[in-house]
């Protein structure tokens, strides 16, 4: 089945990152300008078992839409069934499933990229999500491959296109490589120009420019986004005005970024319903904010014992006030230069 995004635009997905791609964020992100979200990855298993913590990571608005669902796991049955009992509960826009994740415990059990090295059982999971849940739409995420040695994206996808799935999203690493060394374009590229449907590409993606590059050179049919947006969700807004424009767009303000973090510190406490330990959840989440502030290193250990709101806001408002002294500075050395120069 065709996704209708592909038609209207080049759609920028936010990457299904577990312990960040949660209904606030995404929310978020969906202010700034992303297209199409994806929830955090959900086993199947915990799905099929009607596992009440696995259930919560289904939650989401329907501002969100269009949002897909992502799974994993090795079992085509129960994907299938999964796959179904999701599609009852929440009806999302699509399925994704997730054969891409290098993390041990899921590669351990067969699921994510392990399957990168199990072709015949990926496709068949494939299929029988695919025809289960028809006519809602399948997608799929995977790598190029499980190491340097085995770097089979194109094969894996032309598979996927047999089973039925209606975008792929190629992640530009081999398992092997985890998050570290760059990705490799140019396997995206070969992927994209070998199936009819559509090839989202990831990896590498931290500014406006380097989706232009991605877009013209790789011909990639959408771009996903993840970990630049954990520091910058605001990178959607700017990608998507220079694709229009060619117009690089400049990013918010010091103050303006610190509401942005507050205010996802409030709405996690009110999530939470209890302050403390939704504040100590955000602080891996804070010091991804803290990246793109003056004093980073500063933030990032102020940051690792942060417990309440009010914290956070003490934070911000010395950090805004060091950024405005060291503006006044700069501004008096720069209007003392035409007195130095005459005297």
């Amino acid at each position: 089945m065709l996704l209708p995004w592909f038609f209207e635009q080049f759609p920028l997905y936010l990457a299904p990152m577990a312990g960040v791609s949660d209904k606030i964020f995404r929310q978020l992100c969906k202010e700034y300008g992303a297209d199409v979200l994806t929830t955090e990855f959900v086993s199947a298993e915990g799905i099929f078992r009607r596992n009440a913590r696995t259930r919560e990571y289904l939650d989401f608005d329907e501002i969100e839409r269009p949002l897909g669902v992502q799974l994993f796991g090795a079992d085509g049955k129960h994907m299938a069934e999964a796959a179904c009992q999701v599609v009852d509960w929440v009806r999302p826009d699509f399925i994704d499933l997730n054969f891409g994740c290098p993390v041990n415990k899921v590669v351990s059990r067969n699921g994510g990229s392990a399957l990168l090295k199990d072709c015949p059982t990926l496709a068949s999971v494939a299929t029988a999500v695919v025809r289960a849940i028809a006519p809602v739409p399948v997608t799929a995420k995977i790598r190029i491959g499980w190491d340097a040695n085995s770097i089979n994206a194109t094969r894996v996808a032309r598979l996927l296109v047999d089973a039925g799935i209606a975008a792929i999203t190629v992640h530009g690493r081999t398992r092997a490589q985890g998050y570290a060394g760059a990705a490799d374009w140019d396997v995206i590229g070969e992927v994209a120009a070998a199936v009819p449907i559509p090839v989202i590409g990831n990896g590498d993606l931290s500014s406006a420019a380097d989706v232009a590059n991605r877009r013209r050179e790789n011909g990639v049919a959408g771009a996903m986004i993840g970990r630049a947006a954990m520091s910058a969700p605001w990178i959607f807004n700017q990608i998507k005005e220079y694709l229009a424009s060619g117009r690089m767009v400049d990013a918010p303000s010091l103050s303006e970024k610190w509401n942005l973090v507050l205010r996802h510190c409030q709405l996690a406490v009110r999530e939470w319903g209890a302050e403390e330990p939704a504040i100590r959840s955000m602080r891996a989440r804070l010091m991804a904010y803290s990246r793109t502030m003056p004093n980073a290193k500063r933030l990032r250990e102020n940051f690792a014992h942060v417990a309440t709101l009010a914290e956070v806001k003490a934070i911000a408002e010395e950090n805004i006030l060091n950024q405005e002294s060291n503006s006044a500075d700069q501004e008096k050395v720069e209007n003392a230069i035409p007195a130095l120069l005459l005297s």
